[in-house]
């Protein structure tokens, strides 16, 4: 295959499309599309067209592509818009290709609503994970437009948004949009069934913001132990000096009631956030945390983190240390051996034999230790804020 024209369709029965790809249509010999695709436009193919359906597994379908020249592909909407031809370009870069679009679903939804969407936040959970719709959340974006799922259903968003306390969006609901007998447009009523496939739209009613620097007192603590938290200025601190602005991936270790986590998360919505904690008390205060300070997305891990298998998840390019159960150099070495090539490891020493620890530690590792801060918080010890890089 050397070249494609990709051909964006509605679900509408009388479809309208553009000159040239009536043009491409009627000069083609090979397409390709979805069942769906096919019932669409099979009335205007050519008497001896070869039609290759697109269903997974696709390596089987780029198989028969690769027989030919010239393939027209059509596809729903604007194929560059979490479309198929993104993924013709990832698999074949040197492609020549054309796309002749059509609306997609969220331009449709926000038409059918006279809604100016100029400044909305598209996200597709469709056979995605939340993270981009977390990240919206917290942005506190004025429109979220959203890809459904048979999974991430209206239903299941809304309970989500209500788990972290995000009751401060209308919803709006498009089913089947361009379909002229099934098309539906709606508020969203909980507990509604909605038919597939569908699309959302949400509008900001009122701002949820957490400020920056969570009072320690507001925070549900371990066994009410005030002692058992970062306090806030450490914890500014400690964020501070990760970078976190710049990087994806962040490790919480010791994570106890979740404030690193937290405050990290609000401040940096795109980070992947992994958190671990040996005591299992861990799991239900981070929770609790999370939810009540409008924190969806912090990946939880409760156990032993020198005994936990890390091989699967994503590598950390910064990590704070928060607890390390009198075993530093294990943790550190087993945290050498998944960290990025730039990245850092942050710990708070509360005394000067854990501050020897972590730097002569982290040097054997072939590390630069480095010492930052040493802050006095009321009555507290003081504390030594050191990086390792």
């Amino acid at each position: 295959m050397y070249r494609c024209v990709i051909i964006g369709l509605s679900d509408s029965h009388r479809q309208y499309l553009q000159p040239e790809a009536v043009e491409h249509i009627r000069s083609g010999k090979v397409f390709s599309g979805g069942k769906r695709h096919h019932e669409l436009v099979r009335h205007l193919l050519p008497d001896d067209a070869v039609w290759i359906d697109i269903t997974v597994p696709l390596d089987n379908v780029f198989k028969q592509y690769e027989q030919y020249e010239d393939i027209i592909i059509f596809a729903s909407g604007d194929p560059l818009f979490y479309g198929f031809a993104n993924t013709i370009k990832r698999l074949y870069p040197e492609m020549q290709m054309k796309v002749l679009p059509a609306f997609n679903s969220l331009q449709m939804l926000a038409h059918r609503l006279n809604m100016a969407y100029q400044d909305m936040r598209a996200v597709s959970l469709t056979g995605r994970p939340w993270d981009k719709f977390d990240e919206a959340l917290i942005c506190g974006e004025q429109l979220i437009g959203c890809l459904t799922d048979r999974n991430k259903t209206p239903n299941a968003i809304w309970k989500r948004m209500l788990d972290y306390g995000y009751d401060n969006y209308m919803m709006y609901v498009g089913e089947n949009l361009g379909n002229e007998e099934r098309e539906r447009i709606s508020i969203f009523e909980e507990g509604n069934e909605y038919d597939n496939p569908n699309c959302i739209i949400l509008k900001r009613k009122s701002l949820i913001r957490q400020g920056f620097g969570i009072p320690d007192s507001y925070f549900h603590l371990l066994n009410g132990r005030s002692r058992m938290i970062t306090k806030m200025p450490i914890r500014l601190a400690s964020i501070a000096a990760m970078e976190l602005d710049r990087k994806n991936s962040f490790w919480d270790i010791g994570f106890c009631t979740g404030s690193i986590s937290i405050e990290a998360k609000l401040a940096f919505p795109h980070l992947h956030i992994t958190a671990f904690e040996i005591r299992k008390e861990g799991k239900e205060l981070m929770e609790a945390n999370s939810r009540k300070f409008h924190a969806p997305g912090i990946n939880a891990v409760i156990g032993d983190f020198l005994t936990a298998d890390i091989s699967r998840l994503e590598s950390p390019e910064a990590v704070f240390i928060g607890g390390y159960g009198g075993r530093m150099k294990e943790m550190l070495a087993k945290v050498k051996t998944v960290l990025a090539a730039d990245g850092c490891i942050v710990f708070n020493s509360v005394s000067e034999e854990s501050r020897t620890t972590f730097i002569e530690a982290t040097t054997a590792l072939g590390m630069k230790p480095e010492i930052l801060h040493t802050i006095k918080v009321d009555d507290n010890n003081p504390i030594t804020i050191l990086r390792a890089i």
